[in-house]
């Protein structure tokens, strides 16, 4: 980088040089977004997805994965309150882990 004497500028010159200098950048990171989002759009469009696609919340595998898959019927339910269902997925309920302490199985709490 060019090493500039600023010394010999008064204080107004200066001023006008930090001004021109922050509209420079500002000027410079639209342009570097604007490449940006180029890149992005064509690299999608190569690959087939649509701006909606690539921009959809919830769209993505892991998403999905995380908590936001399809519902799973529940399979078990409590024999003292029909109300109490489990899927069979995920920590047993408490009814589960005391009627499995009672000698019960999972086939004799099955929907």
């Amino acid at each position: 980088m060019a090493n500039i004497n600023l010394s010999g500028y008064n204080l107004a010159e200066l001023k006008g040089l930090q001004f021109d200098i922050e509209k420079e950048i500002k000027n410079r990171q639209q342009q570097d977004v604007k490449k940006a989002r180029e890149q992005i759009l064509e690299i999608a469009q190569n690959m087939g997805i649509s701006v909606e696609e690539l921009l959809a919340k919830g769209g993505s595998t892991k998403a999905k994965k995380a908590g936001g898959g399809a519902k799973v019927n529940p399979q078990y339910h409590n024999p003292a309150d029909n109300t109490q269902t489990w899927t069979g997925r995920g920590r047993q309920p408490k009814w589960v882990v005391d009627a499995l302490g009672k000698g019960k199985s999972l086939d004799d709490l099955r929907i």
